[in-house]
């Protein structure tokens, strides 16, 4: 997408795959953030941390999801190695200690990517620790810190964040899963969108 700002004079708002330019985060289309404390371009510096190219790892959000105000998405490099007898991160300061600089990844330990579904809400100053998958559809607490799988349309909530309840019931949620109405051509969604809002899985589906 071109466009920066969804709404014409809102600057606290953007389309987040129009301000990040990191090889290694992927945005899926209409995704928003919102952030009325810094200039929301700023996303991928103020936002994912601890994201260093020399671990490979990616941050990959779907469509239509809405990341609220200081959500945080903390990497690899912020989880010292649990292996160590010593929470130092030695290999890191590898010319104090004359130490091999190739072994720099081994200060901590790799969790993978953080991965978001789509139509996923993220809370304010919620964050996502490495290696966690967010299903589809759901929604994460203010302030919550999340360190596991979250499964789709759940709510979670808390440090570290559990599950509070489900969205809908399990068979809404297998016809949403099966839909994936954020895969739909633009105008598809925009003929949909009153179904979506009025919570008409019926009419959606006639969509189709």
């Amino acid at each position: 997408m071109d466009k920066i700002y969804p709404r014409p004079h809102d600057r606290q708002t953007v389309y987040l795959n129009s301000v990040v330019t990191g090889e290694n985060i992927e945005v899926g289309d209409y995704t928003i953030y919102n952030d009325f404390a810094n200039d929301p371009r700023d996303f991928e510096k103020n936002n994912v941390l601890y994201h260093y190219p020399i671990n490979g790892d990616k941050l990959k959000i779907g469509r239509f999801c809405s990341i609220a105000c200081g959500a945080k998405f903390l990497f690899t490099s912020g989880n010292h190695t649990m292996r160590s007898l010593s929470n130092y991160t030695f290999p890191i300061f590898f010319d104090e200690w004359n130490l091999d600089a190739k072994n720099i990844c081994s200060a901590w330990d790799n969790k993978g990517d953080i991965v978001l579904g789509n139509d996923v809400w993220v809370g304010y100053e919620a964050v996502i620790m490495s290696g966690v998958t967010i299903g589809n559809g759901a929604i994460i607490g203010t302030r919550a810190v999340v360190t596991k799988d979250v499964p789709p349309y759940t709510i979670v909530g808390g440090v570290p964040a559990k599950p509070i309840r489900k969205r809908f019931d399990d068979k809404t949620i297998r016809a949403l899963e099966n839909l994936r109405w954020w895969d739909w051509e633009r105008e598809k969604i925009a003929r949909s969108i009153v179904a979506i809002q009025n919570g008409r899985l019926d009419e959606l589906e006639k969509n189709a």
